[in-house]
């Protein structure tokens, strides 16, 4: 997978572009950061409890911060 979507959404997310974290969403190769895209977003828009929307977000976060680990180790073991 691109490291650059890891690193894109992080942006996107950190600045409150939800309009680019959204084409990321539809223009990614990795179906699981599609889908905590695609929760994060809905529940941000919809839902009146923060804790839900903190938790969904931790849980993009948590993601992003695994594939960029796998994404990573993955390159190195292919430039040894």
């Amino acid at each position: 997978m691109e490291k650059n979507d890891y690193d894109r959404a992080l942006f996107c997310t950190h600045r409150s572009d939800w309009d680019n974290l959204t084409i990321l969403m539809v223009q990614t190769k990795d179906q699981f950061l599609s889908k905590k895209i695609e929760h994060f977003l809905h529940v941000y828009h919809f839902e009146t409890d923060y804790t839900i929307v903190q938790a969904k977000l931790y849980s993009l976060f948590r993601y992003l911060d695994h594939a960029t680990e796998c994404t990573y180790e993955d390159w190195a073991a292919v430039s040894d």
